[in-house]
């Protein structure tokens, strides 16, 4: 019987597991502050997953790798993440193909200490003032909450060749019949990702 590796030669050719936690979390970061904006995919109480572009406004440490973002808390998304807080997000770079994909726990907060910590005034446009005096549109609103998702595993993809070198090895692979793997796959598991912000804590 063939094994998975046999069976899907473009994953085993192009995964990394060469690299140290802080190393995957370095190049993860990389990812995200190019793209600067994800893709985040809740569900819905009938199974439905909906996704929409929103910025994380981190990671603010090197070991950092959870992802917050600032959110209307009257719109649809809390209403699905109290349904199912299982969420994804992912980024994707077109110029690079590079991408990463975060599978995890999405918490709500309206703690106004994260909340002052994470505004930005650019942030009170997505708002609006609604002239009641109440719902004014600065981090004091009422409707402004932080969407912090906790990764339970992280998968990121980096090209290793251009977009010329990686059209070749993809002409090579289908004429030799290898398959093509133009660039790395690193996945960041759970452990490793509280290895390494343990480490950081204790140092700091």
């Amino acid at each position: 019987m063939s094994t998975q590796k046999e069976l899907d030669p473009y994953t085993a050719k192009a995964q990394n597991d060469n690299l140290s936690p802080q190393e995957k979390i370095d190049g993860l970061h990389r990812i995200v502050k190019q793209v600067k904006t994800g893709m985040l995919t809740t569900r819905d109480k009938n199974g439905g997953l909906h996704a929409r572009a929103m910025a994380p406004t981190g990671p603010f440490s090197p070991s950092s790798v959870n992802l917050v973002f600032i959110a209307n808390r009257a719109s649809h998304k809390f209403d699905e993440l109290e349904n199912d807080s299982h969420v994804n997000v992912s980024f994707y770079d077109q110029s690079s193909t590079n991408w990463a994909s975060y599978c995890g726990i999405a918490k709500i907060t309206q703690d106004k200490e994260k909340i002052a910590k994470h505004w930005s005034p650019i942030t009170a446009a997505w708002f609006g003032d609604l002239g009641d005096g109440i719902h004014k549109g600065d981090q004091n609103d009422p409707r402004v909450a932080l969407i912090e998702v906790f990764p339970e595993e992280v998968r990121f993809w980096v090209a290793t060749r251009g977009t010329v070198g990686k059209a070749v090895d993809v002409a090579v692979s289908a004429v030799t019949g290898k398959a093509s793997a133009p660039g790395e796959l690193c996945t960041i598991t759970k452990d490793e990702i509280a290895l390494v912000q343990g480490l950081n804590t204790r140092s700091t």
